[in-house]
Formats: structure tokens, sequence, C-alpha cells
């Protein structure tokens, strides 16, 4: 016996003496792979990189991500930190810190209008929304900016989608963003409360939407829809939205002159009619008696002013949804002509189904006060929002909850009394509170898939509805700074982040690979030909040495000189 555990010993032994210098070989490899330099210039090296995210607790799939790409930064020999703070925080700082960051999780939410893909193509990367834009990460190519504009021209949709799916190959090769996964909308709801056939599954958007919140019908005496948020409504404002959760609200509270339908259309709503004259006038003729929730009219004024105050410099987010209007001319009360500088195919998604309609009377003070001030309207919060749609604003708890009232008068009245959307950062504590009836509304759930979907079976009164999710989650750059303003960077920063085992690892599966702004669902728009960097810590190092960069003898990475 003793023999026996000598001999294994020495196996033992001679099995890690073997390990240890095939992983010293390997680590000379890529030393050999790497062009080492002695002596660098100070002035070659590059700052401490600080990924900004959003907490474990609250987003694990972004955290997680987030220490992935740290994890293989810090192999390519950079300095990195990862920085966990609040939604409000992190998103207030890329916002309006434009200079100041460097690496950011961020989603970009399903929202019915991103159905057609002019406002993903357009508006997040065109260079005119650099300044104070959808363009936050300061991407600036006269190329892409030309095709973008195309594809919002062309009437032809073959002709269009070729001109989307260009767009898209550009992005790519551009690295412009770090796409992760377009995530499973896994929404739970309780059938005890709610009527199974009223919950509506809309394309993209699974059954967290307006059909629902409006359709849905009392399946007993409870007559609230209470629903969760990670994520803290910042403002309820309808010329501003500042993330997924104050959309919500915001989507309401406000009509719109279209809304797109359960199927992913654009259709009349706040209008009786949509009608086109020609290929650049469009005659809205509303319905009769619509009314602001402080009991006023409705009018074809209303609506001007709507689309008119972007053009003012007050309302910046919204404008390039009304760059491309001429005119809007009031016939009556009801009537308005809206004609166009020149065709614009997604005129009805991106600009009829994209804005607010809001209160002339309430908002034209405003925005002649904020004219002479630095603020503009994105920062205005009113007491009491006033707007026109199916729910009115009843109460806000800041970092608590937000409730909504039915507005029983409205043309789509909800069947439900209130809507209410309580702010739960924990995954765990939503979870729990699905089941024991703190909520009745799951729709927001980062958590473990595998776990909720086992919870689901195990409670009879819990449905689950999964569907691929229109919008994507991604990491963006700043290609203002150094070194996100090289490509060959962004590049390599493209082959570590692992799309497969995101997915695999930190998602089980509950989501697909990510390579562009287009959702897989959406295939008539998608260009399935993309090609991106995979090749992981290898690939990124190659990709580094061919555009000159070097390490020094401690493998920290090097500018090129």
């Amino acid at each position: 016996m003793k023999n026996f555990k000598w001999k294994f010993l020495l196996v033992f032994v001679a099995i890690l003496l073997l390990l240890t210098a095939c992983k010293e070989e390997s680590v000379d490899n890529d030393q050999e792979e790497k062009d080492v330099v002695t002596d660098a210039s100070p002035d070659r090296y590059l700052d401490t990189i600080t990924i900004l995210t959003r907490p474990q607790a609250a987003a694990p799939d972004e955290y997680e991500t987030a220490m992935m790409i740290h994890d293989g930064l810090l192999e390519l020999g950079l300095d990195v930190e990862v920085s966990a703070m609040p939604w409000e925080q992190l998103s207030d700082i890329v916002w309006y810190e434009r200079d100041e960051w460097q690496i950011t999780g961020w989603q970009m939410a399903a929202r019915p209008e991103r159905l057609d893909p002019d406002e993903f193509t357009y508006n997040l990367f065109h260079s005119g929304g650099i300044e104070d834009g959808y363009n936050f990460l300061g991407y600036n190519n006269p190329e892409y900016d030309a095709i973008a504009e195309a594809q919002r021209k062309e009437v032809d949709k073959e002709a269009r989608a070729e001109l989307v799916k260009e767009a898209q190959q550009i992005i790519a090769d551009d690295a412009t963003y770090h796409f992760t996964v377009h995530p499973n909308i896994n929404i739970v709801y309780n059938s005890d409360v709610f009527v199974k056939d009223s919950i509506t599954d809309m394309t993209g958007m699974g059954a967290h939407n307006i059909w629902t919140y409006t359709g849905a019908e009392p399946a007993g005496e409870e007559k609230d829809i209470i629903l969760n948020s990670a994520d803290n409504v910042q403002a309820i404002n309808p010329f501003y939205i500042s993330g997924s959760t104050d959309s919500w609200v915001t989507e309401l509270v406000w009509d719109r002159v279209m809304r797109m339908n359960e199927d992913g259309l654009p259709e009349p709503w706040a209008a009786e009619s949509v009608e086109w004259e020609d290929d650049s006038t469009v005659l809205v003729t509303l319905r009769d008696g619509m009314e602001w929730h402080d009991g006023n009219p409705v009018t074809a004024e209303d609506v001007k002013f709507s689309f008119d105050a972007p053009k003012t410099g007050e309302v910046p987010m919204y404008e390039p949804f009304v760059a491309n209007i001429d005119n809007i001319e009031v016939l009556n009360d009801l009537e308005l002509r809206f004609s166009l500088k020149e065709p614009w195919a997604a005129f009805e998604t991106s600009s009829l189904a994209k804005l607010n309609i809001v209160p002339k009377h309430i908002w034209e003070p405003i925005l002649e006060d904020l004219a002479d001030k630095p603020e503009n309207a994105e920062s205005y919060q009113e007491e009491v929002p006033v707007g026109s749609g199916p729910y009115k604003f009843g109460s806000w708890k800041f970092q608590e909850e937000v409730v909504l009232d039915a507005n029983k008068d409205h043309f789509n009245a909800p069947k439900m009394d209130r809507w209410i959307v309580r702010i739960i950062s924990n995954m765990e504590a939503a979870l729990g509170m699905i089941q024991n009836g703190e909520i009745n509304f799951l729709a927001t759930y980062m958590g473990d898939a595998d776990l909720l979907s086992q919870e689901v079976e195990a409670n009879d009164n819990l449905e689950m509805i999964t569907s691929i999710d229109l919008g994507f989650n991604f990491f963006a750059v700043n290609h203002r700074l150094e070194p996100f303003n090289d490509l060959s960077f962004r590049k390599a920063l493209q082959a570590i982040v692992d799309k497969e085992a995101i997915t695999e690892i930190i998602w089980k599966g509950y989501a697909t690979p990510a390579d562009s702004v287009v959702a897989p669902s959406l295939e008539y728009w998608k260009n399935d030909s993309i090609s991106i960097p995979s090749g992981g810590i290898d690939q990124a190092i190659e990709i580094l040495s061919e555009a000159g960069y070097q390490w020094d003898e401690e493998g920290a990475l090097l500018k090129p000189e």
C-alpha cells in the first residue's frame, strides 16, 4: 500500500510539473505573439479604464458581462475597474457628461415604434445626434449618415431593406457598439387576477405593452395592475424619456396620433384617420370629443404644437423625429395637414406613432420661459402631469412607486382601475413578490431564468409568456476618448466580448446573441451576413499588434508610437 501511495504521489507530481511547463510554454507563446519593448516612454501607457454598470442585484446580467469584459481587458494589459451605480446616476453621466465616461453597459428597450428600423438606424448613429441626441457615444461617419438618410427617403420597401442592411454592416465594421444579446422577454402574471385571454403578447414587446394594460380584464375583485421595475422613474415628462420605465408611464398618460398595433403595424389612435394625399403630404383627422385630464378639449392646435416644439431647441431628444416635417397646417379643430420636406417611408411609425401629444395651454408658456435659460424642456417636471391618455397621473413616490388611475372617459378606457409600478431593484425580491401577491405582473426580471421557470411551474396561479426582445443589450464605448477613438482597439474589444458565452453562461440560454440593432424576429430587415471579430484574447492581441500596439516587460499595453 505504501508503494502504491508513493507511486501515486510521483505520478501526481509529474502531471503537475507537466501542466506547469505547458502553462509556462503557453505564456511564452503569448509573449512571442506580443511585441515586447523595454524602457517604454511614459506617454505610451493608457489611462485606467472604468466600466460603468448597474449593480449586480438590479442587473446581474449587465454586471456579470462587465466583469467578463474587465477580465479580458486586464488580460490584454490594461488597468481596469468596474463602477456599479444606480441607473439614474449612470444614465445622467452618460447622457449629460458626454466627455467623461469610457465604457458603459446600456440597453435599448423594446418600444412599439421601434418595430420599424428607422429609429435605431438613424437616431442612434447619425452625427446629428452627437451633441444632445441618442448618439451619446459620439460616432461620426459621413458614409453612414448618407445611408441612414437615404433609407428614410426610400419608398421602395426592397430597396430600403438593402440600405438598412448596409447600415448594419457599417456599424459592425466600425465596431460602433459592442453588442451582447437580444434577451428573452419573460413576463409572468397572476391568472387569479387577470383573465388569461385578455393579456396581449405583442410582436417584439411580449406581454408588457399598452394593449395589455388597457385590455386586461379582472378575473376577481382585484382591479389594480401592480408591476415591478428594477430602475427608478427619473422623469414623467412627455418631452424626455430617460429609460424604459419612464416610457412605460408616458405611453399611458399621453396619447399619440398613431400607435403600433399588436401585430407591429401603425394604426390611427388619437386620429380618426390618417390619409396620404401624395408621397409627402398627410391629412390627419382627430377623434372628436377627446379631452385633456384637466377637462380642456384636445385640438389640432395641440397636435401642431407637439410636433413644432422639438424644432425650437428646447426638446432635443425628439428633434430627429420631426426634422423632415416642412410645415403643419391647421385646417380646423380636428384636421391638420403635414407637409414633408421629402418622402419619408417611416413617417407613420417614427413620427406620428412616436411623439406624445401635449397640451399647448400648459407647455407653451413653459417653453417660452425656458427659452432664455440654460435648461430645456427635458429637465422640467410638472407637479401634476397632464395628458389625454388612457391613464391619469395619480401619485409618484420617488424610488418607490408611480400610481396611475384609469381614465374612464378615454376612447379606449382600461378595464382595470389602477396601474401601479413599484421600484424593486433586487430580482430575488421581485420574484418573491410575484409569488406572495405583493405584485401581480412581473414586468422585469433579469435574474436566473431557470429559477423563474421553475417557480412558475410550481405555482398554479402563475403564467409566463416568453418571446425574443425587440430591444438589445450592449456595451457602449466613448468614441471621443482614447483608446476608443481607435478602430483597431474597438475591434480588439469586439473580439473579447464573447456573445456565445454571455448567452449560455450569464443568460443560461434565455437570450439570442446580438450582432446588430435589428432583432432576429424582424427577418425582413435583418442582415444575416454580418461578421464581427470573435476570436477572444488571441485575436485581440493580433489586431492590436497589427495596429502598432506593443507591451512592456510587465505585460502592460502600450499605445502605438
